[in-house]
C-alpha cells in the first residue's frame, strides 16, 4: 500500500468517530424518544462536527475551520444545494400555478388507483434512464406525487420509495449518468460491457420491485369520484410536461428547475391563479421549505471533508485490503470498500472516483474481470446511496414531501426503498455465486 505522503491522510480509525457520535446521537436519541422527528438532523450534524473539531489537536482552530469549509463548498455539495433551490421553487409555483391540482384530477381519470405506486415507479426508471440523474428525476417527479398522495390517500412511503427507487434504477443503467461515466473509466471497460453486466442483476431486481409495487398499492383507498378535466386544467398541466419533457430530451437539470419555474408563474398568472408578486413569494417560499435540506448537506459535506482530511476513509480502505485474499473475496471486499466510503461522502460518484483506482489495483492483483468490477462499483454505489438518509436523493424527495404539506423523515422511507434494498442484495448473491471470474483482455 501506498505510503503517507503529505497530500495523503495517514489512516486513523479515531478520524471515525463523529460519525460514529452522530449516528448515535441522531438514531440513538430517536429510539430512546421513540420519535424521529425529536432529533433535528441539522442538530445531529452540528453536534458531530464539533466532535470533529475537537480531534487533531496537531491543528489550530483556524486550520480546522478552513477545512471544513472547504468540504462544505465543495463543488459538488454547491451543485446539490442549487439543485435543492430550484426543485424548492419550481415545485412551490408549480403547485400555486394549479398543476398539482390539474395533474392528480388526469391521473385519478387515467390510472386505476392500484396502479398508481407501480406506474410512478415505471415512470421515474424511464426518466432517469433518459437523463442519467437520479436528483433531476426526483425534482421532476416528487411533486406531482405528492399530490397524488394527498388527494388519493395513498401510503406516503411507497409513493416516495417508488420515485427514489425508478431513479436509482437510471442513476445506475444510463449510458449519461455520473456513475457510469467513472465506474467504466476508473476499471478501462466500455460502457456497453459494463451494461450488460448491471442488466443481469438490474433488471430481475427491477420487475421484483414492481411486482411488490403492484400488490401493495392495491391498498389505497379509492377516492370519490373525480370532477370532469376541463381544458384549464390540461394547461395547468404544462408546467409539468415541460418538465418531464425536457428532462427525456436530456437538458440540464439546474436548467430545466429554473425555466419550469419561470414557466411555472407564468403560467400562474395567464391563467389567473395568482398575480405576479404572489407566484414569486410562492417560489420564495418554496426556497425557504428547503433550507433544513440546504443545512444538511453543508453540514453533511464539511463533516466528512474532515473524516476524510483525518484519515478516516483512507484507514477504512486499509483495513478492508487486508482481508483480501481470494477472487470472490476481491469482489466482496470492493463492494464494502465503495459501500464504506459512499457512507462517508453522500455522494455515490465521489464515491467511485475514490474507491475506483484502488478497485482496479485489487482486480488486477486477484484476476478478476473487470467489466464486473465496474459493474459492482456501480450497483453497490446506487443501492447504497438510495437508502442514505443524509444522501442528496432522500433529502430533495423529503424536502419537496414537506413543501407539498406532507410530514416525514428521511428514516420514514427506509422500509419503502424495495429497489436499492433489493439491489444491495441482487449484488451480494451475485458475488456469492459467480465469484471467481477469469479476466478478459481489454
Amino acid at each position: 500500500m501506498t505510503p503517507p505522503t503529505s497530500s495523503t491522510p495517514r489512516p486513523s480509525a479515531y478520524a471515525l468517530l463523529p460519525f460514529l457520535v452522530f449516528v448515535v446521537f441522531y438514531v440513538g436519541l430517536s429510539l430512546w424518544s421513540g420519535d424521529f422527528y425529536s432529533i433535528p438532523m441539522p442538530t445531529a450534524f452540528l453536534v458531530a462536527s464539533a466532535t470533529a473539531f475537537l480531534m487533531n489537536r496537531k491543528a489550530t482552530l483556524a486550520e480546522k475551520t478552513e477545512t471544513f469549509a472547504k468540504g462544505m463548498g465543495e463543488p459538488n455539495i454547491m451543485i446539490m444545494c442549487l439543485i435543492f433551490i430550484l426543485a424548492g421553487s419550481f415545485a412551490a409555483t408549480a403547485k400555486a400555478a394549479g398543476a398539482v391540482d390539474a395533474t392528480v384530477l388526469i391521473c385519478r381519470h387515467l390510472i386505476p388507483d392500484q396502479l398508481l405506486i407501480a406506474g410512478f415507479f415505471l415512470i421515474s426508471c424511464l426518466i432517469s434512464l433518459a437523463i442519467g440523474t437520479s436528483c433531476g428525476t426526483i425534482a421532476a417527479v416528487m411533486p406531482i406525487a405528492a399530490g397524488l398522495v394527498q388527494a388519493m390517500d395513498l401510503d406516503i412511503c411507497l409513493m416516495a420509495g417508488a420515485v427514489i427507487g425508478g431513479a436509482m434504477f437510471g442513476d445506475n443503467m444510463s449510458m449519461i449518468s455520473d456513475t457510469t461515466i467513472a465506474a467504466t473509466r476508473t476499471q478501462n471497460v466500455a460502457m456497453r460491457d459494463k451494461f450488460i453486466m448491471n442488466l443481469k442483476m438490474v433488471l430481475p431486481t427491477a420487475c421484483l420491485t414492481l411486482l411488490i409495487y403492484l400488490f401493495t398499492g392495491q391498498n389505497a383507498t379509492p377516492p370519490p369520484p373525480a370532477a370532469t378535466i376541463t381544458l384549464r386544467d390540461i394547461a395547468a398541466t404544462l408546467p409539468y410536461l415541460l418538465i418531464l419533457g425536457g428532462a427525456i430530451a436530456g437538458m440540464n437539470v439546474m436548467a430545466l428547475l429554473f425555466f419550469g419555474t419561470v414557466f411555472s408563474i407564468a403560467t400562474g398568472c395567464i391563467a389567473g391563479q395568482h398575480p405576479f408578486l404572489q407566484m414569486l413569494t410562492e417560489g420564495g417560499k418554496g426556497i425557504q421549505s428547503m433550507s433544513e435540506t440546504l443545512m444538511v448537506a453543508i453540514l453533511a459535506g464539511g463533516l466528512l471533508h474532515m473524516i476524510r482530511h483525518n484519515g478516516g476513509i483512507a484507514f477504512l480502505m486499509e483495513k478492508i485490503e487486508r482481508l483480501i485474499n481470494s477472487n470472490r473475496k476481491c469482489e466482496l471486499g470492493i463492494m464494502a470498500l465503495l459501500s464504506c466510503v459512499n457512507l462517508f461522502t453522500a455522494n455515490n460518484t465521489v464515491a467511485i472516483v475514490v474507491s475506483g483506482p484502488i478497485a482496479k489495483d485489487l482486480s488486477n492483483k486477484y484476476n478478476c474481470d473487470p467489466r464486473r468490477i465496474a459493474s459492482i462499483l456501480d450497483a453497490a454505489s446506487c443501492a447504497i446511496q438510495g437508502i442514505i438518509p443524509y444522501g442528496a436523493q432522500i433529502l430533495i424527495a423529503v424536502g419537496i414531501l414537506k413543501n407539498a404539506g406532507i410530514s416525514t423523515g428521511a428514516l420514514d422511507l427506509l422500509g419503502a426503498l424495495y429497489y436499492p434494498l433489493l439491489l444491495g442484495a441482487a449484488l451480494i448473491l451475485s458475488i456469492l455465486l459467480h465469484g471467481r471470474f477469469k479476466r478478459t483482455a481489454n
